[in-house]
């Protein structure tokens, strides 16, 4: 039986309007990605992942698992999903067929056949009070699963919904329509203030002069959330139509699934992330590997202990690539009861609350950059969050409460390298 009479189901995957090759499940269970030939013909063909290079031969499962299991929403999102789908939660191939449509990056997979939708002006108008109704119900149906006309998934496992924003106006993303925003509603009672904690950072962040995802709050049906504006996404100032972006986080890249984002559980490390980059990848090695640093000192200034492989992104555009803006920046410390083992060690460091002038040094060694360059950007990054305040960063006042846990730890960091 030739391989081809063999599979099962096929999913096609789009770069844009290119289509890139097939995802198959074969009748006795293997999955493969295989790259199209026409693509792979392209001059301007590209690999979708650093894991997944450009070849004729078809990956296996365990190569290509990293990167598509890295396009699903993570945990109880996920679980939640394939209860509510009828899949089974471990069925990466299920999960893409079911919410796949609309991904972070610039990849649509679709059922074989069909074509991805690249307009945004094709999204549907959501009433003030459709949309409360389905943030609300967010926490029980994550992404919308199964309602029709929207296959939408996002890796993490906060809740989270793609949207289309226009004049103002709300639009869900249906049939594979790319979105422009995400909303992350304010909704769990363990992390109570995370919206404006979110927020607070990400603004820190811009102020300081690093890149990050523009965010902003909004209220709706008395539910505050975090609009993020994708950095994956490009609007035409003229059409007004939307082009996909496409990214991959390093637990991709590095071929790491998503269950070993973190650190202690085989994920990526500091020195892998700027080996990666150092190693031509990045088309702007030495400017990435400086704003990683400063991301990496401002996850410690702001006591983000959760800054993982999955938070860290390429981008990819063209001929370039780079880092992608701060995204997640969030100060984990805000919660006492979570832990504040750093999901990638600072230096060894196992707390992140206990940087020390030690841990820099080996974070230098390591990452092959100048410790006195190193030590300077720290105190820089350091001051510029005490010189900051609420009035000055136009946060809302629920926000004060944030920096005055993040400016005593800034004080810290630069006691610590006397």
């Amino acid at each position: 039986m030739s391989e081809q009479a063999k599979i099962k189901r096929r999913l096609d995957v789009f770069w844009g309007e290119a289509l890139v090759g097939a995802y198959d499940l074969l009748e006795d269970g293997t999955e493969l990605f295989t790259y199209d030939a026409a693509y792979l013909g392209s001059p301007s063909s590209a690999p979708i992942s650093y894991s997944l290079p450009l070849r004729q031969d078809p990956y296996g499962k365990r190569k290509l698992r990293p990167f598509f299991a890295g396009l699903l929403p993570e945990e109880t999102q996920r679980q939640r999903i394939a209860s509510f789908l009828g899949i089974p939660e471990n069925d990466d191939f299920a999960m893409l067929e079911a919410i796949g449509g609309e991904c972070a990056g610039a990849l649509s997979i679709v059922p074989q056949g069909a074509q991805p939708q690249l307009n945004g002006n094709t999204a549907v108008p959501c009433t003030e009070g459709r949309l409360v109704e389905i943030i609300k119900s967010l926490p029980y149906r994550p992404m919308m699963a199964g309602e029709k006309g929207l296959r939408l998934s996002l890796a993490g496992a906060q809740s989270k919904l793609p949207v289309v924003l226009r004049d103002g106006c709300f639009y869900l993303p249906e049939n594979g329509a790319p979105s422009t925003h995400i909303l992350k509603p304010e909704l769990s009672e363990w992390f109570a203030g995370i919206v404006y904690n979110e927020h607070c950072c990400m603004t820190l962040a811009r102020a300081l002069g690093i890149p990050a995802a523009e965010t902003r709050i909004v209220e709706i049906g008395n539910v505050p959330c975090l609009l993020v504006t994708r950095y994956d996404r490009a609007i035409d100032g003229v059409t007004g139509k939307v082009r996909r972006i496409h990214q991959e986080d390093f637990c991709q890249a590095l071929g790491r699934p998503p269950e070993q984002k973190y650190q202690s559980d085989g994920g990526p490390l500091m020195r892998d992330v700027v080996r990666l980059m150092r190693s031509g990848w990045s088309t702007r090695p030495a400017k990435d590997i400086l704003f990683f640093v400063d991301l990496v000192i401002f996850n410690a200034i702001i006591g983000n202990a959760d800054a993982h492989g999955k938070n860290y992104s390429m981008l990819y555009d063209g001929s370039s690539r780079c880092l992608a803006p701060g995204y997640d920046l969030v100060s984990t410390v805000f919660w006492p009861a979570l832990a504040a083992a750093p999901a990638m060690k600072i230096g060894g460091s196992d707390s992140i609350n206990s940087i020390l002038s030690g841990h820099w040094r080996k974070f230098a060694e390591e990452t092959g950059i100048s410790a006195s360059a190193l030590k300077s950007r720290i105190k820089v990054l350091c001051s510029g969050t005490l010189g900051q305040t609420c009035e000055t960063l136009s946060l809302p006042s629920e926000c004060e409460r944030i920096l005055e846990t993040i400016k005593p730890r800034a004080s810290k960091l630069m006691e610590t390298l006397e």
